[in-house]
């Protein structure tokens, strides 16, 4: 690719940028795109060649050893930053056997509970010394930047180590008073499972996962809840008791039953979200479902009959921090933070069965997932 061209897609990027964009698509025979508001709208009116980009691939490819195999890469995930605009993840792919890009902006800002509207009882579970926390929610729901924000509230308030473990790194962290270590999966570490197997070793306090990818790492996890870190990880799930259905099933069928007692006595509490249109359409907003780890609730999370029972306890909970999504549309749709229709949308109910292994829960509202 000329100068002229980067300068070129620099431009584009950074205007993206500045109107708010989430996402930047990038295909051969197509123009650019980014992900404004929700909508996938053309930035530009001239579409891309195949050559160009490739060119553009290469570009955001990290390593001479990456650009080489470019050819041969199907599914590859990396991070880039453009000085004065951002960082983005960046997944490579093939599509008609040609290039496509797609590109998630990540602020070089970290982001506080503050700023995305949480609910101050998290910043009190991320002080925890120990235990298992957990953020679910769908894919663009906002995930990255929560955690983000955890660590960044952990990073302001105490002095501890935190390691975590991340495919790919998005936000950076400066160490302010915690040592903030970062690890990204297949540059630093092998896999999510050996680094945080490693990071056990690493003298922490706190350890973040990007995501719990399969049973090795979610029997690690909780064996370093059980052992007195605070754990912290994500989950691609809608809502909190489908978040607690996924993580049993991921646990190997013969540990299943002990697995269940030792999740319910380690978890320290379970934020589910998904991102809506504020009312204004000046953007988007996080709505939020909570459950902590009561007396009551892991009573109810080690009985598998009593998964039904979380909805309740959450509903009924709100002296303890918890609340349904329910309750948190309500309460936004009550101060014109977002519309009804807005809401409604958001709580269609899910007709999809319950994980290998889980018993069918008890008929919810139609409500009840995010």
């Amino acid at each position: 690719m000329s100068s002229r061209s980067e300068g070129a897609m620099e431009r584009i990027i950074r205007a993206a940028v500045e109107r708010g964009a989430s996402d930047l698509h990038i295909k051969a025979g197509d123009v650019f795109r980014a992900r404004i508001d929700g909508k996938l709208v053309p930035l530009t009116k001239q579409r891309l060649t195949p050559d160009q980009t490739r060119a553009i691939a290469l570009k955001l490819l990290t390593t001479d050893e990456d650009r080489a195999r470019l050819e041969s890469l199907r599914d590859y995930d990396c991070s880039w930053g453009m000085p004065g605009v951002g960082r983005f993840r960046v997944n490579i792919l093939r599509q008609r056997s040609s290039i496509m890009i797609v590109m998630r902006v990540i602020p070089f800002a970290v982001p506080t509970l503050a700023s995305l509207n949480l609910p101050p009882l998290l910043g009190r579970l991320a002080e925890s010394e120990r235990g298992l926390l957990i953020v679910a929610g769908i894919s663009g729901g906002g995930k990255s930047s929560t955690m983000a924000a955890l660590v960044h509230h952990i990073n302001q308030t105490q002095q501890k180590h935190v390691v975590t473990v991340e495919n790919p790194i998005e936000f950076l962290h400066r160490d302010l008073t915690c040592s903030v270590t970062q690890r990204e999966v297949g540059v630093d570490t092998g896999t999510y499972a050996a680094g945080l197997r490693a990071a056990l070793r690493q003298d922490p306090d706190v350890v973040v996962i990007g995501e719990l990818a399969d049973s090795d790492t979610v029997a690690t996890a909780i064996k370093a809840a059980e052992s007195g870190f605070l754990v912290i990880t994500s989950m691609p799930t809608p809502d909190v008791v489908t978040t607690v259905e996924r993580f049993v099933s991921m646990l190997p069928r013969d540990e299943r039953e002990i697995g269940r007692v030792r999740f319910a006595e380690c978890v320290r509490g379970i934020l589910a979200q998904q991102l809506l249109p504020r009312q204004d359409e000046s953007g988007s907003m996080v709505v939020c479902e909570m459950l902590i780890g009561t007396p009551e609730v892991r009573a109810a999370l080690r009985d598998t009959a009593r998964y039904g029972d979380l909805k309740a306890l959450m509903s009924e909970g709100s002296a303890a921090g918890m609340q349904t999504f329910e309750q948190a549309l309500a309460a936004l749709v009550t101060a014109g933070r977002i519309t009804a229709d807005a809401a409604r949308a958001a709580t269609l109910p899910s007709v999809a069965p319950p994980p290998p292994g889980v018993p069918e829960r008890r008929k919810r509202s139609s409500l009840a997932k995010g």
